[in-house]
Parts: structure tokens; C-alpha cells; sequence
């Protein structure tokens, strides 16, 4: 399973590093991504990385704010997110996918990924 945590409540600009810790099985052959939803919206992608080879995408909206990173002994992927801004408001989740670690990284549909964090609060205040 997954584990998202480090939401919380920021004001405009500012920073939050969100977790997503593995257990019960080692992602060394997964992409994990991270996706978002806000009230009334669809989930959407946020970012992702191969655990493979370290590759990462982002979205448009996020990059040059959010950085992907990986911790291979604790098994975990981290999303630091600064500059942060009100539409980044959102549950922040974390996501699995099993079968394209080696494929170009892009965001995949939510069906691609096989295991899902609960999510994580994040409140932008303005």
C-alpha cells in the first residue's frame, strides 16, 4: 500500500513536502505518480518518475515549482511544492503503476495506476 502525508494548510508562497511511503512491496520496477483533486474537479496528474532510472515529467502548471524526488532505502517519493498558489489547493495523491517505469514518462490515465495513497489535504490560503 501507500502512505501520502505532509499535507497541511500554507499561505500563498509558500512550501509543504508531501510523502509517499511504500510498504508491503518495493517500487523498484514502478513510475510513481502524483496527482491532485479539487472540490468539483476531476483528479488530474501532477507529476511523475520511474523508480527504474530517475526519469521525471510534470505538468505544465507545476513546473519550475514542484520537485519529484526518491529515496530508494525508504521507499518513498517526495513532492516539494513551492511558490505555492491558491489553485494548487487540492487532496494530493500518491499512485503505483506497475507496468511503465521504462516507458516515456507522461501522466498516465488514473485506471494506468494500480495502487493508490489515501491523499493529502493541501490548503493554499491567499
Amino acid at each position: 500500500q501507500l502512505q501520502a502525508s505532509g499535507g497541511g494548510l500554507v499561505q500563498a508562497g509558500g512550501s509543504l513536502r508531501l510523502s509517499c511511503a511504500a510498504s508491503g512491496f518495493t517500487f523498484d520496477d514502478y513510475a510513481i505518480g502524483w496527482f491532485r483533486q479539487a472540490p468539483g474537479k476531476e483528479r488530474e496528474g501532477v507529476g511523475c518518475t520511474s523508480i527504474v532510472d530517475g526519469r521525471i515529467h510534470y505538468v505544465d502548471s507545476v513546473k519550475g515549482r514542484f520537485a519529484i524526488s526518491t529515496d530508494n532505502a525508504k521507499n518513498t517519493v517526495y513532492l516539494q511544492m513551492n511558490s505555492l498558489k491558491p489553485e494548487d489547493t487540492a487532496v494530493y495523491y500518491c499512485a503505483a503503476d506497475p507496468s511503465n517505469a521504462r516507458a516515456p514518462m507522461i501522466i498516465r490515465g488514473v485506471s494506468v495506476y494500480g495502487t493508490w495513497g489515501q491523499g493529502t489535504q493541501v490548503t493554499v490560503s491567499s
